[in-house]
């Protein structure tokens, strides 16, 4: 079986590229990204390299050629543009020959009641695939850590506040890593379709608990601001963080994703929305998902990093 993993100029892509060799051999994998320079060096070690940029279709189908499992990573914008992105690159698999498609979605997609703008073009995503004659799975990721993470570490800018409108709703925080590898792992078993699974952290914790967690494992005394949801927008605002993701992003920001999609996110959370809290990252890979006192404790190793935008 060929797989194909997009994507590989990112974090959750180059991730699974650079790991999944010990689950199948080099030459069955066929490596893209949306532009040549993402895929300068899995070039020089000898990869099937090829461009697919999912806002162009007509790069697509080629792309996907020989492959019979892809790995759909979600792609970093919100709105109208990501579903189209995602049904070219759904469209263009199923005409290549592509008979299952993992896809990296998020928890509780499918839920109306969940307010979160992200869970839109998620649903929307798994809907789309599931319609069509192809063998999927769909991963129901939970939040990345790495993202409050960086979140904590940039209240150092507001006296060790960190503002939250989320109150004490839980989630099931995971690495991006653990996700990446949880993607790694159903993109590689040949006897997993047509299936939903959450891919949820080791431990359901409100933000106070997430907190608790950093201060204990730093040494400082960070404390939440709980706030509304205006105030918190306006905190984004203050920080230069665009409203949605056609919006400016700046270069090494600290809150790489649009201020719409947070505070949405943490409405959801609020809301328990966003609680779903299983063992199956465990099950799939056979792993304990990393906990976030670890990741705290290792902190240089997860921080959210650079945004990596394809929506050109």
């Amino acid at each position: 079986m060929k797989l194909i993993i997009s994507g590989v100029d990112g974090h959750f892509g180059g991730y699974v590229a650079t790991h999944i060799e010990k689950l199948v051999k080099k030459e069955n994998l066929i490596l893209t990204a949306p532009f040549e320079e993402g895929l300068t060096l899995y070039k020089e070690k000898g990869y099937d390299c090829r461009v697919a940029n999912f806002n162009h279709p007509e790069t697509l189908k080629e792309a996907f050629k020989g492959g019979d499992a892809l790995l759909l990573i979600s792609a970093p914008f919100v709105g109208i543009k990501r579903r189209n992105a995602h049904k070219n690159a759904v469209d263009a698999a199923i005409e290549a020959g592509v008979s299952k498609i993992v896809y990296t979605s998020l928890v509780n997609a499918q839920d109306e009641d969940n307010p979160s703008i992200e869970k839109i073009d998620h649903a929307y995503t798994e809907n789309y695939i599931s319609n069509k004659d192809v063998n999927f799975v769909f991963l129901r990721n939970s939040q990345y850590a790495e993202a409050m993470i960086t979140s904590y570490f940039a209240s150092e800018a507001t006296g060790y506040k960190m503002k939250s409108c989320q109150g004490d709703g839980h989630m099931s925080y995971i690495s991006r890593r653990d996700c990446a590898k949880a993607a790694m792992y159903a993109l590689a078993r040949e006897d997993l379709y047509y299936a939903t699974l959450n891919i949820n952290g080791p431990e359901s914790m409100t933000l106070q608990d997430f907190v608790d967690a950093g201060n204990n494992s730093t040494g400082l005394s960070v404390e939440i601001d709980n706030v509304t949801e205006e105030e918190t927008y306006a905190a984004f605002d203050a920080m230069g963080v665009p409203r949605t993701t056609d919006g400016e992003f700046q270069q090494d920001s600290k809150a790489p994703y649009s201020s719409d999609g947070m505070v949405t996110f943490a409405r959801a959370i609020r809301l328990e929305k966003m609680s779903t809290h299983t063992n199956v990252f465990e099950w799939l890979t056979g792993d304990k998902p990393r906990s976030v006192s670890y990741m705290f404790d290792h902190q240089e190793e997860y921080q959210v990093g650079q945004r990596h935008s394809t929506d050109d």
